[in-house]
């Protein structure tokens, strides 16, 4: 104990008091050892800590660089250099229920996927088909933007198989270069023609729309140009979904600095950023938002949840508004799973509104998500160090919202999608 400090000295004065007769001396100095060894710990908790000396910040400041609050407004460096944001590695001592889900509880539909080479051959088909039965994924709709030849070569692929030609359908995609004069009958002609033989909607549009696609005039091509119209006229009087990929998330935009969630990532991939030279995240959703409003005749899957699963609320507001629109969960896992009872009330309420879809094809990863959406299970690691630092949570989804966000809604906004085998 520091009787320099001055609570604790007028705790261990307090604890000493006693009528002060000569008769008492033994009692005295017993009060005194009591007291001082009652009043010594707690002292030593008051303290900031045995470490390195601390630095004291106003309200409201942050710790300089190096050190972290480890008493109110008192921060502190550690005592031996600290391990890099990709060394560290802190082993969970949380002993909690695990409930791994190696398989969906329902059969799945993949609204994204983006198979690789499988398509190409029945040898590939088969080798796609192990690793849809193994996941529970019964239907996979590939988003690879196919049009004209190559997407009837890959159809024809799928026709022939006797295990396949039911679990793999394909949307056609839109070339938007060179937007312009006579622009749209040609791409209107070539989307019917793709759909005649046999893609069962458009996408995934991609977020080159809006970033850095040019009109034929050189200028950048906006997501909610009045040119593109013909084509989403054309996409509800066909009555086929269009799904589109607009933007990347918002700390793409942001520097890359230590306040960045995104750091790891950015840091790994730097041509991920967006600089001055792309319009702005919020220019590109609203433009998105535009056309949205605009065709509401037009079914919408906007993928990735719309970057908005770290704002439910923002997204909530657009469903509220748009009746024609739908999302997309891939890739986006990382905020469901950090937010579960938010998360959970919002795939509730929105249950006839939200699609499953994986982006990258890796059987291994889709587990996370059956676990994330089925269990209750807390503080479990997600898939890619990168896209998060933090533990996912399970947001335990009643069965019947399951069913819809797993195969229902994709299976009522697509007609192409084969109608009946799915659980009631």
């Amino acid at each position: 104990m520091s009787l320099a400090d001055p609570q604790a000295y007028r705790l261990w004065r307090r604890a000493c008091r006693f009528p002060d007769s000569p008769a008492q001396p033994r009692m005295r100095l017993f009060r005194v050892v009591l007291a001082t060894a009652v009043v010594a710990p707690l002292a030593l908790l008051a303290q900031p800590g045995r470490g390195n000396a601390g630095t004291q910040i106003k309200p409201g400041e942050q710790c300089p660089p190096g050190m972290t609050e480890v008493r109110p407004r008192n921060c502190q460096a550690p005592t031996m250099p600290a391990p890099s944001i990709v060394d560290y590695r802190p082993r969970n001592t949380l002993k909690v229920a695990e409930h791994k889900v190696p398989k969906a509880k329902f059969p799945a539909i993949d609204y994204h996927g983006h198979p690789t080479n499988q398509l190409s051959s029945a040898e590939g088909l088969e080798s796609l088909r192990a690793d849809l039965d193994a996941i529970g994924v019964k239907v996979m709709v590939t988003a690879n933007n196919t049009s004209g030849e190559n997407l009837k070569r890959a159809l024809e692929v799928i026709k022939a198989s006797p295990t396949m030609k039911d679990r793999v359908r394909i949307l056609t995609g839109i070339n938007f270069a060179n937007v312009g004069p006579g622009w749209a009958a040609r791409a209107v002609a070539q989307l019917e023609a793709d759909i005649a033989a046999g893609a069962v909607g458009v996408g995934e549009i991609g977020k080159g729309l809006g970033l850095s696609t040019k009109k034929a005039d050189g200028s950048r091509l906006r997501i909610d140009d009045p040119e593109l119209d013909p084509v989403w006229q054309a996409a509800a009087r066909l009555r086929i979904p269009v799904f589109i990929h607009t933007a990347d998330p918002q700390e793409f935009w942001q520097a890359i600095d230590n306040s960045n969630e995104r750091w790891l990532e950015l840091a790994l991939f730097p041509g991920r950023r967006y600089g001055d030279d792309f319009p702005s995240f919020e220019t590109l959703m609203q433009e998105r938002d535009n056309m949205l409003r605009r065709n509401p005749k037009t079914t919408f899957v906007i993928a990735h949840l719309g970057w908005h699963a770290n704002d439910l609320g923002r997204l909530g507001k657009m469903f509220d508004e748009m009746p024609n629109l739908h999302a997309e969960v891939g890739a986006v896992l990382y905020d469901i799973g950090r937010q579960p009872r938010a998360a959970h009330d919002f795939f509730v309420k929105y249950q006839d509104r939200i699609l499953f879809g994986k982006d990258s094809f890796q059987p291994v990863e889709y587990p996370y998500y059956w676990r994330v959406f089925e269990t209750r299970d807390d503080y479990f690691d997600y898939y890619r160090d990168y896209h998060a630092f933090w533990k996912l949570y399970g947001i335990d989804l009643p069965d019947a919202v399951l069913k819809k966000v797993y195969y229902g809604n994709a299976v009522r906004i697509t007609p192409g999608i084969p109608q009946a085998g799915w659980p009631r």
